[in-house]
């Protein structure tokens, strides 16, 4: 089993945010760092403030050296798929080649409206997300991408320079769906990311998962299972070690850490030192 961490990027700042990671980047067991796309707070005050997601990834990109970091995850409806593309290729070469290619189709209700941003019915949103997926593929693989779908059309269209990994950044996709989520993750991902309550309901997720593999001739074992646990800050970090062990038993290959609000860079040693016998 392996461990990342999760930082939340509502009512915090740029300088707490980036010692958590930096502090991260240099404790081995953790692999990967994750923060979250949205625009307003999830949590407590709503009107309170929100760092954006890909601008703050960038910038953590240039502070660390060694750790994998990704956006958990980026919403489709919020940017035109070759603008994703872009910015994920040019974040890939800021990281030189540590970029987690984080997307899900998108469900905030309340910044949609805030901002103007259309949120299409779920049948809608999942084939806008499909077409986003292969579309951002073609973008971040091919000299040129011509695509013709029905809500994106792409022609002769370019994104230069490519990304450091080849054919491009690992695709995470986050959710739960059964028929469009986990078939997308089946076609296309790398890692599938899901918050579940136990163990028995990711594994009942997973058999999903594996069965649209099989129709698509996918072998399984390509993709990584992530889940997320979260640090109680009254429970303390034991607790939280004793669910990611529990998920490691099911089958989890990546259990990602969600740090509380205000986690200084002190948690993560003995965040560290009860998860290394999980290894």
């Amino acid at each position: 089993m392996r461990f990342a961490i999760k930082t939340r990027p509502e009512h915090t700042t740029w300088a707490a945010m980036r010692d958590v990671w930096v502090a991260a980047d240099d404790i081995d067991i953790f692999e990967s760092a994750w923060n979250w796309d949205h625009f307003y707070p999830l949590s407590g005050d709503l009107t309170g403030s929100n760092l954006e997601g890909w601008t703050t990834l960038a910038a953590l990109a240039a502070v660390t050296r060694r750790i994998r970091l990704g956006c958990q995850v980026t919403g489709m409806i919020y940017r035109h798929p070759a603008v994703l593309a872009n910015m994920a290729a040019t974040v890939d070469a800021i990281s030189d080649g540590r970029l987690e290619l984080g997307v899900g189709a998108g469900w905030n209700q309340l910044e949609c409206d805030a901002y103007g941003i259309e949120l299409p019915p779920l049948r809608e949103r999942f084939d806008r997300f499909d077409e986003g997926v292969q579309a951002m593929v073609g973008l971040l693989t091919e000299p040129t991408t011509t695509f013709a779908g029905k809500y994106i059309q792409l022609t002769d269209a370019r994104c230069e320079p490519k990304p450091v990994q080849r054919p491009h950044p690992p695709i995470t996709i986050g959710g739960r769906g059964p028929k469009r989520t986990l078939r997308a993750v089946a076609r296309w991902a790398q890692q599938w990311n899901v918050i579940t309550e136990t163990p028995a309901e990711w594994l009942s997720l997973k058999e999903i998962l594996v069965a649209h593999c099989a129709d698509l001739k996918r072998d399984p074992s390509e993709i990584t299972c992530s889940v997320n646990v979260r640090i109680d800050p009254d429970a303390g970090v034991g607790q939280a070690a004793e669910q990611a062990a529990a998920f490691g038993a099911a089958g989890v290959d990546l259990v990602i850490m969600n740090l509380p609000l205000a986690t200084k860079p002190d948690i993560l040693e003995p965040l560290a030192q009860v998860l290394a016998p999980l290894r």
